[in-house]
């Protein structure tokens, strides 16, 4: 840990509080990092935006990603003031960040009334026994979509 890391992280905490103050949603903050400086940042927006999605890291991917004018965060560093839930860790993972630091964690959050355990138990549990039904509908024509996808010759890999 440098003190860049912990001025980075020091961001990712201003705001958090930003979005608290302003009754956005929950202590969360996040800022990624490319060469040295910051090109995106979040805070919780879910209550103010009335978006389940709007957590600090994902806000932040998105700005970074328009701000990079990619969809990848290669080369990049993520400070987040907690580590991420299941969606925000997916979220990271698919853009790709060379390193993601993190100040609270999951016990951390449950503490504070954001109790994201009941997700990391449901994806261990099989498909048919989780609490939200999934039902496969029409397997062969979705698995059709991805015949057609590997031949498409102007397709953009990710």
């Amino acid at each position: 840990m440098s003190d860049i890391d912990v001025k980075f992280m020091e961001q990712a905490f201003a705001l958090a509080r930003k979005g608290m103050a302003s009754n956005a949603g929950g202590p969360f903050g996040c800022v990624i990092v490319k060469n040295g400086q910051v090109i995106g940042e979040g805070w919780n927006r879910v209550t103010s935006d009335n978006d389940p999605t709007a957590h600090a890291e994902v806000v932040a991917i998105r700005d970074a990603c328009r701000n990079l004018s990619s969809f990848q965060l290669s080369g990049c560093q993520v400070y987040t003031s907690c580590e991420p839930c299941p969606m925000c860790l997916g979220a990271l993972y698919w853009a790709r960040p060379e390193a993601i630091f993190f100040a609270g964690t999951r016990e951390d959050a449950a503490f504070g009334g954001f109790d994201d355990d009941f997700i990391y138990k449901e994806l261990d549990r099989p498909v048919e026994a989780r609490t939200i039904p999934l039902n496969n509908l029409l397997a062969a024509e979705g698995r059709e979509l991805f015949v057609e996808w590997l031949n498409k010759s102007d397709k953009i890999d990710y």
